[in-house]
């Protein structure tokens, strides 16, 4: 039997399995068996801590990193390399698709290994018993989609990445499968166990954040988004891109035609504390109550704050006005998602009034503020006390429906148009996905004639990612929506904040940023690259 990788997480879901866990232990011990297929999602990105421990915003437009020292200026700086990557997950990439490979091949006949509990329980306990076989069952198929996430989450870094389809002989080396492929493989694994999958893990408070049937499909939904899309179709005649966006169109609306969701009515209700019952949800994190993140992103004027990432005036300029725009008050009448988004001079935050004037508590020429002359609001809690170690709950969204209209609305306008419904089953058109988005922000339908372009699809495509820039703020979606769309040359725009000097508000730049062609793609890491002798190949102009 090939080593199992061993590990240690902070939730339920990331009980792995441990140096001492044997093949007798396996087969005799139910706390082990429960280890093994809990192993497979031991490694799912958690948001909260993804890069210097917080969000990784500040690799995008969207934040700046106060600290001169976080590891996230080497994206913004461009001095990454193979030998150092803040955010390098291949090998953990890896061990959790060797967990699922292993859990697939060792527990195919899960039900005569579960034998064991059966055969030492009363008949009281004879439901519960098969119980765990239905649980095993489920997660057999969570297995296959698990595989599925993981090489998402390595293809949409590196590019093509070898595909190990089973458990490897140990030092074992593929050569890289090219993107597409990877794709299909990952497709193919959601398609084959999609109806093997719990119908929803809602409610089911010990198994939330599991891959349900939805969760499986929302993912399928952002693979074949990113699939379609300019980065990863270079080589592609236009007859086989127009099939991609036609299924990556379909992929959205068969989660829209499921009618299992819906949006939550106000969208900052989304993002703090407990949401899982919440109708967008489709899959989610939940961490133990927690104080890290307050701590974190708080203003360093308020005791106990350390406001490591801040929003940057890049992003606010992104929010529109709903009625005429107040240029002494420039946060008056904005998008409904700006407040539930961003802590602005002036408003009420942790009991107090943010000031950011040069004499205010809040001003960037305090040691360790906001250079940006904003801060974070999403996903926190207001007004913790922080001195007196009071906390509450996160939870890190991995799919929600407001995602999955986003990404029919871009498929169907590159497939159809904006306004061609006819190949889907419920009519919707691109523009309509839209415009149930920005009904909710407080928006009228959306106006093609803001956007620049040579028709109403180009018109709509701007749109599009205008729309998705504020929508999925901090959820880790900008940063890699900017490189599959090519365009990289946003990351090399400057940074800009705001200044405040009592009576009116100044841009100014914060600071500069780096982006060259090869950062398309991470750098495969040199020891990958060097241990295999040469099998597994560097990306161009690392």
């Amino acid at each position: 039997m090939a080593a199992l990788s061993a590990a240690a997480g902070c939730s339920t879901l990331d009980t792995m399995v441990d140096s001492y866990t044997t093949q007798e232990t396996l087969n005799t011990q139910y706390s082990s068996v429960l280890n093994v297929a809990y192993a497979q999602y031991g490694y799912l990105v958690d948001g909260f801590e993804e890069l210097d421990g917080n969000i990784a915003a500040a690799k995008s437009d969207e934040a700046a990193a106060t600290s001169s020292s976080a590891a996230v200026r080497y994206f913004n700086n461009g001095s990454w390399s193979p030998y150092y990557n803040p955010d390098n997950r291949y090998e953990n990439f890896y061990k959790g698709i060797r967990a699922a490979n292993f859990y697939l091949e060792d527990y195919a006949n899960y039900e005569e290994r579960l034998s064991f509990r059966r055969d030492t329980i009363d008949t009281n306990d004879k439901e519960a018993w098969k119980r765990d076989i239905q649980n095993a069952k489920y997660m057999y198929a969570e297995a296959h989609v698990v595989k599925a996430y993981y090489y998402f989450e390595l293809i949409k870094r590196y590019g093509g990445v070898p595909l190990y389809k089973s458990v490897p002989e140990d030092n074992t080396f593929l050569p890289r499968a090219s993107y597409q492929e990877v794709v299909k493989y990952a497709v193919d694994e959601i398609d084959g166990c999609l109806d093997d999958l719990a119908p929803n893990w809602s409610g089911y408070s010990d198994w939330a954040g599991r891959f349900d049937k939805g969760a499986a499909m929302a993912l399928k939904s952002r693979i074949l988004l990113y699939a379609a899309s300019p980065l990863n179709t270079e080589d592609m005649s236009p007859d086989e891109i127009q099939a991609m966006w036609e299924d990556a169109a379909m992929a959205a609306h068969d989660i829209i035609a499921s009618n299992k969701y819906s949006l939550e009515s106000e969208y900052g209700n989304l993002f703090t504390g407990n949401t899982s019952s919440s109708p967008e949800i489709i899959m989610s994190r939940r961490s133990t109550s927690s104080n890290g993140l307050e701590k974190a992103n708080y203003p360093i004027g308020t005791p106990g704050g350390n406001n490591d990432i801040t929003p940057t005036g890049n992003l606010v300029d992104a929010y529109e006005y709903i009625g005429t725009p107040d240029p002494a008050n420039p946060y008056l009448n904005r998008d409904k998602r700006f407040y539930s988004t961003i802590v602005y001079n002036g408003a009420t935050w942790n009991n107090r009034t943010i000031d950011i004037s040069e004499d205010g508590t809040d001003s960037y020429t305090a040691t360790g503020a906001s250079k940006t002359g904003y801060y974070l609001k999403k996903y926190l809690t207001d007004n913790l006390d922080l001195s007196n170690s009071q906390t509450a709950a996160h939870q890190w969204i991995h799919f929600r429906y407001g995602e999955i209209l986003l990404n029919y609305a871009e498929a169907a306008n590159e497939a159809w148009g904006p306004d061609d419904g006819s190949a889907v089953s419920t009519g919707m058109t691109a523009r309509d996905a839209l415009n149930v988005i920005r009904e909710r922000a407080g928006l009228g339908e959306v106006d093609l004639s803001r956007y620049e372009g040579d028709n109403d699809q180009e018109k709509m495509r701007n749109a599009i990612k205008a729309e998705r820039r504020v929508e999925l703020a901090f959820e880790d979606h900008r940063y890699w929506d900017l490189l599959r769309w090519k365009d990289g040359d946003v990351l090399k725009e400057s940074i800009s904040g705001v200044r405040y000097d009592g009576s009116a508000y100044t841009r100014t730049t914060v600071e500069s940023r780096v982006f060259s062609d090869n950062m398309y793609r991470y750098p495969i890491p040199y020891t990958e690259v060097s241990k295999s002798n040469g099998v597994v190949t560097q990306n161009p102009g690392w």
